[in-house]
């Protein structure tokens, strides 16, 4: 399972003449927390790149209000490229969790210049690909793997991004005690396709065995050795 993107983000990707040409397209625009940088069935065309924070990506479930989060995205990571080059509704929802600020870019000019930059063009075919095979391995967890597996697995891969940092050279590091994931129950839930309650009650046998300390909209791994040993547990 994982939310986060590709570990060299489309921004990161580019050759320091093809990130300009790319800025160069757009305008750069702030959006404040929770605000939507796009919206699942608007049929806009443009593409954003994101310069700072992060956002969620989620879509509708068949639960009526309740979302299912798909992606955490930041620094680097280009968005809305599908309805870019398709030409349909977007397929999901990208709000900001913080303060954002972003790069956009209008779908026309964006495949303007993919159609002169085959390198680029390759780099969003890759990201495309990722994220399809990204989209494989979550619908098989959710096939397959306990809310408490689901749930472990996801707390060991945002802690390890809490502990390194955001958006890191190399990939995340292991997770260490007293390392805190800065989510609510409720996102939580959704971001392992679980209801708010089956998440809880993970939480309070995590609690239980001290493996996690809970608090408002947080959650502290106190062992992360055996937090990720429930989480490798799926893979056996």
């Amino acid at each position: 399972m994982g939310l986060l993107g590709d570990e060299l983000a489309f921004g990161r990707a580019l050759t320091a003449p093809e990130y300009e040409s790319v800025m160069a397209l757009g305008h750069r625009k702030e959006y404040p927390a929770d605000a939507p940088l796009l919206t699942e069935g608007d049929r806009t065309g443009h593409v954003v790149i994101m310069l700072r924070g992060w956002v969620t990506v989620s879509c509708a479930t068949d639960r009526g209000a309740t979302r299912l989060i798909l992606g955490l995205r930041g620094p680097g990571e280009l968005l809305g490229e599908m309805a870019a080059l398709d030409n349909r509704p977007r397929s999901a929802t990208v709000r900001a969790l913080g303060p954002t600020e972003a790069a956009v870019i209008g779908g026309d000019a964006f495949r303007r210049f993919l159609a002169t930059h085959p390198r680029v063009s390759g780099l969003v075919i890759r990201q495309l690909t990722f994220r399809l095979r990204s989209a494989d391995q979550e619908r098989s967890a959710l096939a397959s793997l306990t809310v408490l597996q689901r749930l472990a697995s996801r707390l060991t891969e945002l802690s390890r991004v809490e502990a390194s940092g955001p958006y890191t050279p190399s990939a995340p590091g292991p997770a260490h005690a007293g390392t805190v994931v800065h989510l609510a129950q409720d996102e939580l839930a959704a971001t392992v396709g679980a209801t708010r309650e089956a998440v809880a009650k993970a939480l309070r046998l995590l609690r239980t065995q001290k493996v996690v300390r809970t608090g408002t909209r947080m959650v502290e791994i106190l062992d992360p050795a055996l937090l990720a040993l429930l989480a490798e547990g799926h893979r056996e």
